[in-house]
């Protein structure tokens, strides 16, 4: 994981970022604790093998928006990194994420805007290479060197 992060005026369009995490039971439920957000969708399977929703997806599946957090890291970790401020983000939800997908997280530094923001493509991909959740995040990166070491 990176440790520092780029000043506005070290980030160039292009320069990005990629982890991956295997999305487990415990996340489904830490998630959900903190949330407040106990969908059946997410929490029962005996309800997911039930409902037609669940036939069709074969069983619980991932909050979107646990899915959505890996872009936090990119932000905050990766690019701009340390000394970011997350402004804005949007996700786009193409693909249910299930209990043992592994997900890489992946972001793109596409525009440089005024005021040290910066717009920043993001992207998950389950194990298959598939497209789960599709973004866009606007970021302020720090200006000055000791703000990112």
């Amino acid at each position: 994981m990176r440790m520092r992060g780029y000043t506005y005026d070290q980030i160039k369009v292009g320069l990005g970022g990629k982890f991956s995490k295997t999305i487990t039971e415990a996340d489904i439920h830490s998630f959900g604790a903190i949330t407040g957000d106990f969908n059946p969708a997410h929490m029962d399977e005996d309800y997911m093998h039930k409902s037609r929703l669940g036939q069709k997806m074969q069983g619980r599946i991932a909050h979107g928006m646990l899915v959505a957090g890996l872009f936090s890291t990119l932000v905050g970790e990766y690019v701009p990194g340390k000394g970011a401020l997350y402004l804005s983000q949007t996700c786009i939800f193409k693909k249910p994420v299930k209990i043992g997908d592994t997900i890489t997280a992946v972001s793109e530094v596409v525009e440089k805007m005024d005021k040290n923001r910066v717009r920043i493509k993001t992207q998950c991909f389950n194990q298959h290479g598939e497209l789960v959740t599709d973004g866009e995040a606007i970021a302020t990166a720090a200006t000055r060197e000791e703000d990112v070491i």
